[in-house]
Order: C-alpha cells, then sequence, then structure tokens
C-alpha cells in the first residue's frame, strides 16, 4: 500500500479537485485508490452508504474511484454554525458543538480516530490519497494538528505542496512556507506543484527553478487551469465569491446566499441547463424582480440565516415575487424557512429559542434529533418524475399543507410540502436536481425545455478529462514514486 499527501500552501489552491483527478487517473491505470481528508471544515456535506456525512469533496473523490463514499475518508468534518463555533462530526456522527479555541485544544485528542480510518482504508487500497486542509505554514495552530504535517508526521506519508499561480505570489508562498516549516516536516515533503496556470506553462520554467533552487524539492509539474472543474460540485462556499451567473437563459432563477448556505451544489445541475440564468444572489444587493423562481437554499443555523434573510429585506422581495405570480421552492432549511414558526428548543443550532417563519407555507418546524442521514429515492407527486438524493436534517415540519406533499418516498414516507395555488413547494430532500427525469419535468412546468443531458455523465466525463489532463502535465509516475 502506498500513499501519497496533498497539501497546499493556502485555502482553495485547488487540492480537493487535484485529488479527486488524481483518484480518477490512478484508478485508469488499474489501480485500487482510496482519498482521504483527517479534518474537512465545510457545510457541503455527503450521506454515505454506512449512514453517516463527511465532506462533499470527499464524494467526490469516492466516485472518482469508482467507490461509495465512506465515514472513514473523511472521519473529522467541522460544519460551521457561527463566525466562532463550528458543529463537530465524527466518522459521520455528530459529536455536538465546540468554539473555534476550544476545538484547538481538542482536535490532537482526534488524532488516534484519524489514524484507525487511515488505517482501514489502507487495508482495502493499493494507493491512498491524502488531501490536507488550509496550510502547513499556519504554524500557529500546530499544536495538535491532525489537518497536515501533524498528521502527515504520525502516519509517515511523504507531501506534495500545491501552490496556486492564479491569485499570485506562488512563489514566494511555497519558499515561505519551507521557511516557516520545521527542518522534519521539510524532509517529508517529495515536492511540489503550481496549479491552475494560464496560459503557455514554458513561461513559468525560471519560477520552477528559483523555487527549486529555494527549497531542494523538485517540481512535479505544472497544471493548467482545468475549465472542467465547472462541472463538479464545489467544495465550499469559498466558490460562491467567483459564481457566474449564466447568461442568455429564458428562465431566471435567484438563490440568496444565506449566511450559512449548505449543499448549495443543489443547484449544479440546474446551472448548467442552457434555458436556465442562474443567480447567486450576494448579500447587499435585492432578489432581482424579474426572477422567474425563488430557491431558498438549505443552511447550517436555519434561524440565524432567516434573520439574516430579513436583514437584507429578502423577505420584501421574496413577499413582491409572491405577488407577482412568482414560484418558490425551499430545500431543507429552506424549506424551513418557508412555514409559520422554526422552534429550536434544545439550542440544536444555536441558542434556544424560536422565530417566525416566512408564512408562505402553513407548516411549522422543531428542531430536534435524531438527525435523518439516509439515501432516498421517490417520486415528485405533481409530475409523478423520479427523484433520487439524500436527506440531511435534523427538523420535523408538520402542518395542513403537508396534506399536498411535494414528493412521495420509496419507503412509504412522503416528504414536503405544496401551497394549494401550486407556486410555493419545499422539501427536505437534496440533490433532487440531480434527477434527470425531475429536472426535465420541473423546467417543462416553468415553460422551458430541458437540455436532455445526463448529469451524472456530465460530471463523470468532466473527472476522465480532468485525469487525462493530469497524466499529460503532471509526472504522475514520479508521484506514485514518492509515495510510500
Amino acid at each position: 500500500m502506498r500513499a501519497i499527501m496533498l497539501q497546499g500552501t493556502g485555502s482553495d489552491v485547488g487540492k480537493s479537485l487535484l485529488v479527486a483527478g488524481l483518484c480518477r487517473a490512478l484508478v485508469r491505470r488499474g489501480l485500487t485508490v482510496r482519498p482521504f481528508k483527517p479534518q474537512n471544515m465545510s457545510n457541503n456535506a455527503a450521506v454515505t452508504a454506512d449512514g453517516g456525512e463527511i465532506g462533499r469533496a470527499q464524494a467526490l473523490q469516492a466516485r472518482a474511484c469508482g467507490v461509495a463514499p465512506s465515514v472513514h475518508m473523511n472521519p473529522v468534518l467541522l460544519k460551521p454554525q457561527s463566525d466562532v463555533g463550528s458543529q463537530v462530526v465524527v466518522r459521520g456522527v455528530v459529536e455536538g458543538t465546540a468554539r473555534a479555541g476550544d476545538y484547538q485544544s481538542r482536535k490532537g485528542r482526534l488524532l488516534p480516530t484519524v489514524l484507525d480510518s487511515f488505517e482501514r482504508l489502507k487495508a482495502e487500497a493499493d494507493v491512498v490519497v491524502v488531501e490536507g486542509a488550509g496550510s502547513p505554514a499556519e504554524v500557529n495552530l500546530r499544536a495538535g494538528d491532525i489537518a497536515n504535517m501533524g498528521f502527515a508526521t504520525v502516519a509517515g506519508v511523504p507531501v506534495v505542496l500545491v501552490g496556486d499561480i492564479d491569485r499570485g505570489g506562488v512563489i514566494a508562498s511555497l519558499v515561505g512556507t519551507h521557511a516557516l516549516i520545521p527542518p522534519e516536516e521539510r524532509a517529508l515533503v517529495a515536492g511540489f506543484l503550481i496549479n491552475k496556470f494560464r496560459g503557455d506553462v514554458r513561461l513559468f520554467d525560471g519560477g520552477l527553478s528559483v523555487i527549486a533552487e529555494r527549497t531542494g524539492w523538485p517540481s512535479f509539474g505544472v497544471v493548467p487551469w482545468l475549465a472542467d472543474a465547472a462541472l463538479l460540485p464545489a467544495e465550499d462556499a469559498v466558490a460562491l465569491d467567483t459564481w457566474k451567473t449564466r447568461s442568455g437563459g429564458r428562465l431566471r432563477v435567484a438563490v440568496p446566499m444565506l449566511s450559512r448556505i449548505a449543499n448549495f451544489d443543489d443547484f449544479d445541475p440546474l446551472a448548467q441547463e442552457p434555458d436556465v440564468a442562474l443567480s447567486m444572489v450576494p448579500r447587499g444587493q435585492p432578489l432581482p424582480g424579474d426572477a422567474d423562481l425563488v430557491i431558498l437554499p438549505g443552511s447550517k443555523a436555519t434561524i440565524a440565516d432567516l434573520a439574516v434573510l430579513r436583514a437584507q429585506g429578502w423577505d420584501v422581495d421574496l413577499a413582491a415575487h409572491r405577488r407577482r405570480g412568482g414560484r418558490v421552492l425551499g430545500i431543507c432549511g429552506g424549506y424551513q424557512m418557508l412555514g409559520r414558526r422554526i422552534a429550536d428548543p434544545d439550542g440544536i443550532e444555536g441558542p434556544p429559542g424560536e422565530a417566525e417563519g416566512l408564512a408562505l407555507l402553513e407548516v411549522d418546524t422543531v428542531l430536534k434529533g435524531p438527525k435523518v442521514l439516509e439515501e432516498a429515492t421517490g417520486t415528485e407527486t405533481i409530475t409523478g418524475a423520479a427523484v433520487a438524493g439524500y436527506e440531511m436534517h435534523m427538523g420535523r415540519t408538520e402542518g395542513t399543507d403537508r396534506a399536498r406533499p411535494m414528493l412521495t418516498l420509496a419507503n412509504g414516507r412522503t416528504d414536503g410540502a405544496v401551497s394549494a395555488d401550486g407556486r410555493v413547494m419545499g422539501c427536505y430532500l437534496h440533490g433532487l436536481f440531480g434527477a434527470d427525469g425531475f429536472r426535465a419535468a420541473f423546467l417543462t412546468g416553468l415553460g422551458v425545455e430541458a437540455s436532455g443531458q445526463s448529469y451524472a455523465a456530465t460530471v463523470e466525463q468532466a473527472l476522465d478529462r480532468i485525469a487525462a489532463r493530469l497524466e499529460e502535465h503532471v509526472d504522475v509516475d514520479a508521484l506514485l514514486a514518492a509515495a510510500r
């Protein structure tokens, strides 16, 4: 068994995508591969086959490996609920919440769990491709580290350091990392990769020489800008900072960017439809008055994000949209917001309390456990179109509009609610737009025609093309030789 770890000079340098592409490239070589990320921080999560949840990026990497996601691929997941605190998920199970300072003193105790999960993956793979988090140069956070060099040192895994040339300063970031980490950690670095290069890579030959001279680390290659990354689910909300609305679509869809937005990859299949213009509306901007559909997304802190929605005036915009005859869809936390009331008596998502909802659906929600984490299939009740996705919530929602459920699930349950006029609906099922039949029927009901493309095939083809590009621009043989 071999393992190699990709660490970055900072967050959002493209580690997750490179791990996914490398996993697919190694699988195409006939190897059995598993992804692993000791610790992730993201509100974009996925349900696993073993009944837990992990970061969305690790689920995509598992897909690149051709296997079902497992809680062992991401044993520690932090889901931010506020600017200073996160929900702590260990091996797919919520273990409570922790403020940032408290977690720093606690994380070292999670190392045995992390190592055990790593050993389990090693036992079933030829190669494990490990992804770091943040940067190993964050020396102020080094004590008790389980995400970068703290893990690599104990597990004995060689490291490839990834720098992002698109954001600038890549030479300084790599050389600076070398200067900041101690000699024993420098020795773990087998080499470096330059990511997100635009143009002729030969123009950076001098830069490669400078980095190699200053660090003693060899280059494994320069990865060009991978346009296919836009076809894959994003790891976390950092991607929303560069969201570009697809222009030219006749159907205008608006999604408010809530402060704790969760699982916004729900909208990727819609955004890839040529007849859809999907806007992620940032705070400080009104919901567009010409929107045909407003979708309220999932949230990791529903009551807090409902307050954000009102503070932005989006509740007023939504009421005006509704009076104009516009349609509204809520998913998970967004579905809860559409009701009359949300109560959190046990303080699951924040301080105990309750809040008035938007009253666009005649339902009420109580946030309580146990948390529902399961994959689900079924049909949409209006069109009969097949749906598939996953539930990930702690809310229980009831009310008169539940007599008109949005979905009928295969296990006999119903999910969601529809208003009397059929223009407002909501449900708990994430990922439903990934079902091609439902997406087509939904768009037909809104007056536009779906492209007929298979979203699953789009993702698979993008992974294959990214793997091929990595084989072209990265010395994969040298990476495998460095792995041990």
